[in-house]
């Protein structure tokens, strides 16, 4: 059916036109407040704002839309966190389902549960309980996004953020508008909800947003953090998208933009229009410098199912200029999986395109609550929305470096429950993209829903969702499987994050609408679960929501212990008794000063040296790279990247310097990658050096670094590489690689690094 406004305010589903709610944040206890008619909402002056303007180009029409404000907030933590006013119930009445889908067969289910090898949760601790901040609304909306020592949460409409090796609080909650305090407009006094949260690891940011709006959402609301510490400013920006009802936002990192899809409907929320694609320009966000976005509009009309951005994971950067890859919800007869490519182009924006690249084959299911979104059954006798009729949050893609992979979720009716239908696309960006592997997981009769998948750095998966019955009241459970375990199969098992403790009842049966699986990108191993329960009991409107993460033992694995100490020298022998003194020699002449020693040039460390320690000599140097197999296949590689340091001489202006890569032992030919982030230059006492580009050649064969030299003198590069890209190759013979590296027109830059077992 037609999608259903999100957010069901408490109050103004007993009664029209009054308001309850206001919560003090500081000790989340809530206040009753009763007003007659109208929203309770500040009236900060209102920004201007502009519809995004129309442009024909050679790929067909394209909208570009301007930041109607940016800025910088303060610090965070020094800003008084605001307690969020409650909102008229904007709920829009059911409306028929849209949609084409034709039920059939489903070929791949998983009917039985594999031997429980789940690792169990590292961390389990409560988020952010009802009312999310004052909000009196459901569904929460739970997702959530690690980063490099932090654990953000977001719900309607409240956000937090936790420490994440100890899961405890570092700030909040606080209400989403509290990121906008001083900002003005609708972002500051009419958030509305459906927020996300994610970590653009790329840049080492967060990024913050929801939908605003003063009679419907038209806005767009997005906050990129200055820094790696979510407590610290931000960049805020506000972007009016239309006039439309613009709903379900759900947004995906990529290299070149941060891509949103929206599910429209007409400005009363009556009439599905279709799922529309945005662009938000990245670069420009995380400069604070004013951004604008680009979209292609509306795409097919009412009848085209919902769709999802790639999300990237991992450090190792999609083909250079790949586009993102929306897929789209299956439907229609027979059904298949719709791969659309996004190039946007934000010098030229009439040059940017959004394209069907392929339909590869989904294979049938039956749709789950056909008639209603509520269907799935409690203890207490009620049912939960079930939300069937789209992925859900995220689509999260992967580069191995030998291919790509994309998985996702949906939920589909099988046996009588509902069950999770998982799959993996590969090689979305390039092609030919493939179904690698699909399956609905239905192992027993417990309901199954509400899913969040991704994989980790060795390929491995996992799955986290709600499960629910006539005799389990709803709960958090996670299931997975290894990259060696047979296709199809979530073959490790399944273990519970949290069990719940009671049902609801009411709250116009809505659950979610989304949870979220996350993987750490430090380790890029371990992942991070976040889902919704409810307390003992039977109650409405009193979710509560549950973080936790887990490491499957395979991925990743510590780094070899150091050597051990050489032994103590043997004493040495007494010496003899001395000879009668000759008659003493005339004196030698004095010997000529030994050579200063050669100047360290270059040097291949791990990945924690700094400039110091290299220039200082102090950097530990790296002799190999040790690799594991499995099945024939280079597993897994200790440590994940490495670094090659060398110093050179430049002169002041423009330098270009190459680095090129070999193998000189002939046995083997992948090359290794240049990591998302970590290469730099610094000068000659480790200072900053602003505007270096690393650009890699189509193979690897090389790296070229640039910059422009304030002053002539001496610099220091540090190339950071990955070895993803060596992993699932089949093992060398003999088996070990010998790699070099070296910078064109530096003598004795060459370093050396084995790769063997």
């Amino acid at each position: 059916m037609i999608r259903r406004r999100k957010l069901i305010h408490l109050a103004t589903r007993r009664r029209a036109g009054v308001v309850v709610g206001l919560l003090a944040l500081a000790v989340l206890v809530q206040a009753t407040v009763v007003l007659a008619g109208g929203s309770t909402r500040s009236s900060a002056p209102a920004l201007a704002t502009a519809a995004p303007t129309a442009l024909t180009g050679p790929n067909g029409r394209v909208f570009v839309g301007h930041s109607y404000n940016h800025d910088v907030s303060p610090a965070l933590r020094g800003i008084p966190a605001l307690p969020l006013r409650a909102a008229p119930d904007r709920e829009v009445s059911p409306n028929p389902r849209v949609g084409r889908h034709v039920d059939a067969r489903d070929p791949v289910v998983q009917r039985s549960l594999a031997a429980p090898n789940m690792p169990a949760p590292s961390l389990s601790f409560d988020g952010i309980p009802f009312p999310g901040v004052a909000c009196n609304c459901a569904p929460p909306d739970t997702n959530g996004e690690v980063g490099a020592t932090q654990y953000v949460q977001i719900v309607n409409e409240g956000f937090q953020v936790f420490s994440k090796s100890t899961g405890a609080s570092v700030f909040g909650p606080a209400g989403i508008t509290t990121l906008w305090s001083g900002f003005g407009g609708v972002c500051q006094s009419n958030g509305d909800g459906d927020p996300v949260v994610l970590y653009d690891q790329l840049a080492g940011r967060w990024v913050i947003t929801q939908f605003a709006g003063v009679s419907v959402p038209t806005d767009e609301c997005i906050a990129v953090s200055t820094t790696s510490d979510a407590t610290g400013s931000w960049f805020r920006y506000g972007f009016h998208l239309g006039s439309n009802f613009f709903d379900y936002p759900h947004l995906g990192v990529w290299p070149d933009a941060y891509y949103m899809s929206m599910n429209v409907f007409n400005s009363a929320g009556t009439a599905f229009l279709g799922p529309q694609p945005f662009a938000f320009n990245r670069a420009a966000m995380l400069s604070g410098s004013a951004a604008t976005f680009v979209t292609t509009g509306i795409t097919g009309g009412s009848t085209e199912e919902a769709y999802l951005p790639a999300d990237l994971d991992g450090s190792t950067l999609p083909p250079a200029g790949a586009p993102n890859s929306f897929v789209e919800w299956p439907s229609g007869s027979p059904l298949h999986y719709k791969v659309f490519h996004f190039h946007v182009d934000f010098a030229t924006p009439s040059n940017s395109s959004f394209t069907l690249f392929a339909t590869p084959a989904a294979a049938g299911f039956t749709q789950l609550c056909p008639s209603t979104r509520a269907c799935v059954p409690e203890p207490n006798g009620s049912s939960l929305d079930a939300i069937a009729d789209r992925f859900m949050f995220r689509s999260a893609y992967r580069n191995f470096g030998d291919h790509e992979s994309l998985v996702t979720n949906y939920t589909v009716s099988s046996g009588g429950v509902a069950g999770i239908r998982w799959l993996e696309l590969r090689n979305v960006t390039a092609g030919p993209v493939s179904v690698y592997q699909e399956s609905t997981y239905q192992p027993d009769t417990t309901w199954r829903w509400m899913g969040s998948a991704a994989m980790d750095a060795s390929g491995d998966l996992a799955l986290g969702f709600s499960v629910s019955s006539a005799t389990t009241v709803p709960g958090i459970r996670y299931a997975g499987r290894l990259s060696t375990d047979p296709l199809n199969t979530l073959a490790q098992g399944e273990a519970t994050l949290f069990a719940g403790a009671g049902s609801q009842t009411a709250t116009s049966n809505r659950w979610g609408d989304y949870s979220d699986m996350t993987v750490d990108p430090v380790d890029d191993c371990t992942f991070w679960y976040t889902n919704e329960y409810y307390p003992a009991g039977s109650s409405s409107f009193n979710w509560r929501t549950r973080i936790g993460s887990f490491k499957f033992s395979t991925c990743g694995g510590p780094p070899p212990p150091p050597p051990p100490p050489p032994p103590p020298p043997p004493p040495p022998p007494p010496p003899p008794p001395p000879p009668p003194p000759p008659p003493p020699p005339p004196p030698p002449p004095p010997p000529p000063p030994p050579p200063p020693p050669p100047p360290v040039v270059s040097q291949i460390t791990g990945t924690g040296d700094t400039c110091s320690q290299f220039t200082g000599g102090t950097a530990q140097t790296l002799s190999a790279l040790t690799y594991t197999v499995r099945n024939g296949l280079i597993y897994r590689v200790t440590p994940s990247g490495f670094a090659y340091w060398v110093r050179v001489t430049a002169s002041a202006g423009a330098n270009s310097f190459v680095i090129p890569q070999t193998i000189t032992t002939g046995n083997f030919s992948t090359l290794f990658g240049l990591a998302s982030s970590g290469s730099n230059v610094r000068t000659a006492t480790c200072g900053a050096v602003s505007g270096e580009t690393f650009t890699a050649a189509a193979d690897n064969s090389s790296f070229t670094v640039q910059w422009n030299a304030p002053s002539a003198g001496t610099y220091v590069i540090r190339l950071r590489l990955a070895t993803s890209a060596v992993r699932n190759q089949p093992v060398p013979s003999p088996p070990t690689v010998h790699y070099e590296f070296s910078t064109n027109g530096v003598a004795g830059s060459t370093s050396g690094i084995d790769l063997k077992q």
